[in-house]
């Protein structure tokens, strides 16, 4: 289509702003609808926007498709975390966040090695209409087993409904009243606090919640900049750095493998030592693991060292909604996620400019490094501010195999 870098870095941009809109405007949808039908929709209105892009004939048209499809994506990430935190076992939580968020380093992998062999072949509209597969697999498998929130059916009175879903996928439900176990959990682990009359907007930012909030915005913000830092300019860099183009797409691939590894091994300390202390310990280790990359070290010393970056990076941004979906109450976690992962995007869309402009200003690559390395130090700071939540230091256990499921309080 022939645009220009500037405006070919406008289309990359908008599909993260609809992505933003989209997040931070799912919890007012999954009010009405529901968690599983948010989710299915959203799923099918990406698919099928990522595939109209494949009919774009200028880049506006094309902009306007990926803007739409940021959209349906932007909603598919918090209500997709938000109904895995509902049904995962408090003591494997961490573990069932890696493993669905492995797949966005898996998914870029498989992405770069279908690319190298259909596009030559069938140009570059055929990776868009591939975009339509999770239309034709996925939502016909989620309209079938997809279970929907046990909240949102308590919520709208459903609780016959309710008690049979919890019963199928053997899950605890909040029976019990809130009122009897105030007096031994956190007044956000209770659901009594002033909050438990507001909208789940209004309550993030209420006085019980509000430096939750903001230091889980900022270290979202701060982990996606690095994520897209390393994605977008890391193979550039190691080229300035001496490298051939080809170690240089090395050094990017062992990124990814290390994070899709590192997080899932990771993961399982964070459901024994809770959320907080893992999180700090990959917010250093990504900045530490920048830093080491700014040395002249040899060649696999440095390949680890960008595997552990992808560790600390997607793995800290991977814990960080691990610990959002158990730091709120259950009604607000759509909206908790939502907002988390939507303000990280701005991270993602200031970290290919800034890299950019420091390049373009002729300064030493090492100055890439340290401009990836502030981020984690930074973030490791921040979630030392958070309140620790009492489902995050002892984990609920699961209702028995045998019989109905019963009262358990709710994971916080």
């Amino acid at each position: 289509m022939g645009p220009d870098p500037a405006g070919a870095g406008l289309i990359g941009s908008v599909a993260l702003i609809g992505m933003l809109i989209g997040a931070t405007t799912v919890g007012s949808l999954t009010d009405v609808l529901g968690r599983r039908k948010t989710l299915i929709t959203c799923l099918a209105w990406c698919s099928v926007m990522t595939g109209l892009c494949a009919t774009a004939t200028s880049p506006e048209m094309f902009g306007l498709f990926r803007f739409l499809a940021g959209l349906g994506f932007g909603g598919v990430l918090p209500t997709a975390s938000a109904l895995s935190g509902e049904y995962s076992h408090p003591k494997t939580r961490n573990l069932v966040f890696a493993i669905i968020f492995s797949g966005f380093p898996v998914g870029g992998i498989i992405a770069a090695f279908v690319g190298m062999s259909v596009i030559p072949g069938f140009g570059w509209q055929a990776m868009f209409l591939l975009g339509l597969l999770p239309l034709v697999l996925i939502v016909p498998v989620a309209l079938k087993y997809l279970p929907e929130s046990l909240v949102f059916l308590q919520a709208k009175g459903r609780y016959a409904e309710a008690e049979k879903t919890a019963g199928r996928w053997n899950v605890g439900l909040q029976s019990a009243p809130r009122e009897a176990t105030a007096s031994t959990r956190s007044p956000a682990a209770a659901g009594v606090d002033a909050t438990d009359g507001m909208s789940p907007v209004k309550a993030l930012f209420s006085r019980t919640y509000v430096v939750a909030t903001l230091c889980f915005l900022a270290m979202s913000c701060l982990c996606l900049f690095m994520i897209y830092g390393y994605n977008t300019w890391l193979p550039e860099i190691m080229r300035r750095a001496g490298y051939s183009s080809g170690s240089a797409l090395g050094f990017l691939l062992m990124f990814n493998i290390g994070a899709v590894v590192g997080q899932l091994l990771i993961s399982l300390a964070a459901d024994r030592l809770g959320s907080k202390p893992v999180i700090v310990t990959t917010s250093l280790l990504a900045g530490a693991a920048v830093i080491l990359l700014s040395l002249r070290l040899p060649t696999a010393v440095l390949y680890a060292a960008v595997a552990l970056g992808g560790v600390g990076a997607m793995g800290t941004q991977t814990f960080v909604l691990a610990y959002v979906s158990k730091h709120y109450p259950a009604r607000m976690g759509a909206t908790a996620l939502g907002w988390t992962l939507g303000f990280g995007r701005l991270g993602s869309m200031l970290a290919p400019p800034l890299l950019g402009l420091i390049i373009g200003a002729g300064l030493a690559y090492q100055w890439n490094f340290y401009a990836l390395a502030v981020p984690g130090l930074i973030g490791a700071a921040l979630i030392g501010l958070i309140p620790r939540a009492s489902g995050d230091t002892a984990p609920v256990g699961r209702v028995s195999t045998e019989g109905p499921a019963r009262s358990l309080p709710e994971p916080t």
